[in-house]
Parts: C-alpha cells; structure tokens; sequence
C-alpha cells in the first residue's frame, strides 16, 4: 500500500504551511494532496504558491496531487478551480463535480475526492470515462461498502483500471454549508468573517450536553467530533485498498504517517479516537 497525506483542511499561517510541507518532503508518504478545500477566503496561500510548494515536494520525489474545493458559490471560485486544473504539471484531486467536467474537458487525470457521492461501480465507470485514476471513497462508507463496490467492479471489468483510497486518520469531514460556523460562534457575518477560523488550527470542538465531543466546526465544514483511527484496521486493507489517506493536523501528523507505514500489525489504543464507520456501526464508537 501507499500512505497520502491529504490535503489541508484548516487554515493556518502561510510560514506553518510552508514549514509543514517543507518538513513533509523527508515524511514517509508517498503522496501528498495540496490546495484549498474548505473556503476561497483563505488565501495566505494563492495558487501560485501551491505551486511552488507542488515543485518542491515533487523535486524530492513525492507524487503530488492538486485538490479543488468541495462547493463552489462564486464565480471567482470556478476560476481558480481553473488555474489548478491548467497547471500543466499535476493532476487534480475533483471534490466536485465541476472540476471532473472541467478536468476531462482538458484530458487531465483526476483523482475522484471524498466529497464527491459516489456509492456504486457503475458511478465509477462513468468517472473512469472522464479520466479518473484513483478514487476516495465517502468517509461515511464501511470496509464491506467497499468489498461488495470492489466485487460490483469486477464484474463489470473496470476493478484493475483504477486505485482505491480511504480517509484513515483525522477529523472527519462529514458536510459542508454555505453558512461559516465558525464565524457564527465568534458572531460575525460571514461576510465579515475577518477568516476568524485561523484562529483554530484544528477547529472548535463542540460538546454535547453530557461532555461528549459530537461534532469539530472547521469554516463551511463540520466534521467528526472524534478523530478516526484506522491504524489497527490496516490488515483488513491489503487486496483492497491502494492508498491509505491520513489527513494533516499539524507536525506531528508526520510522524502518524511514520506509525501507519511502519505498523507491525500490534493493536494500538485509541484514545478518544474513533473507527466505527469503516466497521458499519455508529460513526463514534471504536471497534477491535
């Protein structure tokens, strides 16, 4: 297998960007997901300076992948999705559909991103027409969800004609809105948000009324309250998944990807972490 490091989803400080990718060229990934998902309003970093990033982190060996944004409210927005799909470098990660339409337009390889709702191998097919080469399925799905989509793909002879990915680690990105949550909890428009949301390097955490940590507010996007954990899951992975995708929190993320890679198999415990999903059971708990 090969270990990503997904694309960033919090809005940080241009120099801790710039230090974390720089840090990353020496990591354990193999791939490395770059560019803004979340909100166009965060822009320490243009495309132009992705870019740069991009050419370094390919310099020192690592496939690099340009990732779009999940929803698109502007036309601003469509157009650096434009930028990104005319690189001329590397290909794109689609988080939405605009960007497969604008991608095959251009005959460039795309990467279909867990944003996208694709649940079935005949969705797939219809991708792999457009250019795909790797999907990443929905978070939400489970490991059967994907044996029983791999077996559909195998009978409709397209299962060895892409990779399969799966969001392993990190706070899970579960929905998006046109509404900022994070402007919100500070009271402010989000017109006015003033990109507020750079104050929380791992988003707001929010609590239920009995203390448990439900959801993490992180702009236009919610996410798991808990941070999902695969590592121990791993084993059930081999012959179906070719890329485990373990997505940025901060410097020590690079040393997860140094734990995933290098997992002889032991069970970890996690510690306020979850995996339930990939298990079919609620989101929350953590399975053995």
């Amino acid at each position: 297998m090969k270990y990503a490091l997904g694309p960033l989803l919090y809005f940080w400080p241009k120099t801790d960007v710039e230090a974390f990718y720089h840090a990353a060229k020496e990591c354990d990934a193999d791939i490395i997901y770059l560019g803004e998902t979340v909100c166009s309003k965060r822009r320490e970093l243009k495309p132009g300076d992705w870019q740069n990033l991009a050419q370094e982190l390919a310099a020192a060996g690592k496939q690099v992948v340009l990732s779009t944004m999940a929803l698109l409210e502007a036309p601003s927005e469509v157009k650096v999705m434009q930028q990104y799909v005319d690189n001329g470098e590397f290909i794109i990660e689609a988080n939405d559909v605009s960007a497969v339409h604008l991608a095959h337009e251009k005959k460039i390889p795309f990467v279909a991103g867990p944003a996208l709702n694709i649940y079935n191998a005949h969705s797939l097919r219809i991708l792999l027409e457009q250019g795909m080469t790797r999907w990443c399925m929905p978070v939400e799905l489970s490991r059967d969800w994907l044996a029983n989509t791999m077996a559909q793909a195998d009978e409709i002879g397209i299962r060895n004609k892409f990779e399969v990915e799966v969001f392993s680690y990190g706070y899970l990105p579960l929905a998006y809105s046109a509404r900022c949550f994070t402007a919100r909890a500070e009271d402010k428009p989000k017109d006015e948000c003033k990109t507020c949301c750079i104050n929380y390097p791992q988003g707001i955490r929010i609590a239920s009324q009995e203390g448990q940590e439900v959801f993490t507010l992180n702009g236009i996007q919610t996410q798991s309250g808990y941070c999902y954990n695969l590592i121990n899951d791993l084993k059930g992975m081999e012959d179906l998944v070719d890329v485990v995708r373990i997505s940025p929190l901060g410097l020590e993320t690079l040393d997860t990807v140094r734990q995933f890679r290098h997992h002889d198999g032991s069970p970890v415990k996690l510690d306020r972490q979850c995996n339930g999903y990939w298990h079919q059971v609620a989101g929350m708990c953590v399975q053995s």
